[in-house]
């Protein structure tokens, strides 16, 4: 037997030792813990330092909760989530939530791991809210909900579905949504009036559903108006791209508040006579929307300028004309290059569907200090402003992490950010 004549004559080259475990200290949770968190001196004293701080806001929090007054918010529900809406005819309300989970559970199906996360949320949710106590009539429409949305899901993952027709869907559920919520179709202005329930005066919506439709309805407006303001911007045309720089550094120059106050008195006087008076949810949300738009096209224009001059002119090499080359080429490139800052933007507006409390609206946050100074509430010691708020803030963090949630996945479907 051959041997190395570097090596002893009693060593077996042919073979080696077997390969020996590493030390527990190195893998596992202890090598985690060594790796990230205890290192060296100066990370074990800071993540001992954390650790104390943490223990005590957390059960300083959690004694808090336990004996904290959450009555208020039991006792109100119904107007926490619909405000003023009125009791007989809240089968509305729960029509809209029976096509939204239709709707959600198809496109989860057909769209894949994006949409399916929100889906399981919406569906935890749906579960959580059928199996409390609300009230038996509301127990079962979460419970339809949710069946609607596990239905929807399988449909959707089984039946050739195109995207087009998907999409048109959901395009047609917000016209939808507001036709049922008001009990019928009114524009005045075209001569149509029809009624398929009494009248629900837009003043008594309010609650978690005004502002998700006002979210909705922001976001969804916002959107194209924002991108068409970012190409005016970058376009040729000196009219246009003049009027779109002032409109955005206008807009961008003033407060949000200010815009709802303006929309509240000025905005009937640049709608034709015939169009009547319009509601303050209207004012509201154009106001939003116009709010909103102005720093959407910023995004987009950052993530336009971000685009090579290169793949302009390899979509003009191919002879793509420019409607074309804006849909297929340059647009998808420039909106996944700052999907980030365009959800935070939607998030953003989200949350700053709360100053339409000062215009009137009777929105989440409105309701909640409507409920704190209800009067069966003023004797509670302490008060119950600190469980309201905390309830709202809860709500308001629950919806805007699930839009950053979607974000995420977005991203890592598109490859975004991954070399």
């Amino acid at each position: 037997m051959a041997t190395d004549v570097h090596s002893p004559s009693w060593v077996n080259t042919n073979h080696p030792a077997p390969p020996q475990r590493p030390p527990a200290s190195e893998v596992g949770a202890l090598g985690w813990l060594r790796a990230n968190l205890f290192s060296d001196m100066g990370n074990s004293i800071l993540t001992v330092v954390t650790l104390i701080v943490l223990y005590y806001i957390v059960t300083s929090l959690v004694q808090w909760a336990i004996g904290a007054y959450w009555a208020p918010i039991w006792a109100n529900r119904k107007i926490f989530a619909v405000g003023l809406y009125p009791t007989a005819q809240l089968w509305q309300p729960a029509l809209v939530l029976l096509m939204v989970s239709a709707l959600f559970g198809v496109s989860a199906g057909q769209w894949g791991s994006m949409i399916r996360g929100l889906g399981i949320g919406l569906g935890v949710l749906l579960l959580v809210l059928a199996l409390i106590p609300i009230g038996l009539e509301a127990q079962l429409v979460m419970a339809g909900s949710l069946a609607l949305l596990v239905v929807g899901y399988f449909i959707g993952a089984r039946l050739p579905i195109s995207n087009k027709l998907l999409s048109i869907a959901w395009i047609l559920s917000l016209p939808a949504t507001l036709i049922l919520l008001l009990g019928g179709l009114h524009l005045p202005a075209w001569g149509v009036s029809w009624d398929f329930a009494p009248l629900v005066d837009t003043n008594l919506w309010g609650g978690l559903m005004l502002t998700m439709l006002l979210a909705v309805v922001g976001i969804a407006l916002s959107f194209p108006i924002g991108v068409l303001l970012a190409l005016g911007r970058r376009g040729n045309l000196p009219v246009i791209k003049y009027f779109c720089v002032g409109y955005i550094e206008l807009i961008r120059g003033v407060p949000l508040i200010t815009l709802l106050f303006m929309g509240m008195t000025m905005l009937p006087l640049f709608l034709p006579s015939n169009w009547g008076n319009p509601s303050q949810l209207v004012r509201a949300v154009t106001a939003i929307t116009l709010f909103s738009a102005a720093y959407l096209a910023e995004n987009v224009r950052g993530g336009l300028q971000a685009i090579p001059k290169g793949q302009y002119e390899a979509a003009e090499a191919l002879g793509l004309g420019s409607f074309d080359k804006l849909r297929f080429i340059i647009l998808p490139q420039a909106l996944t290059k700052v999907i980030p800052a365009i959800v935070g933007q939607f998030i953003g507006l989200f949350k700053d569907t709360s100053l339409v409390s000062l215009v009137g609206l009777l929105e989440l946050v409105a309701v909640g200090k409507a409920v704190i100074q209800q009067p069966e509430w003023l004797g509670v010691p302490g008060g119950v402003a600190k469980e309201v708020y905390v309830f709202i803030a809860f709500v308001f963090f629950i919806f805007s992490y699930g839009m950053s949630f979607v974000s995420r996945k977005l991203e890592n479907k598109l490859g975004f950010g991954k070399r």
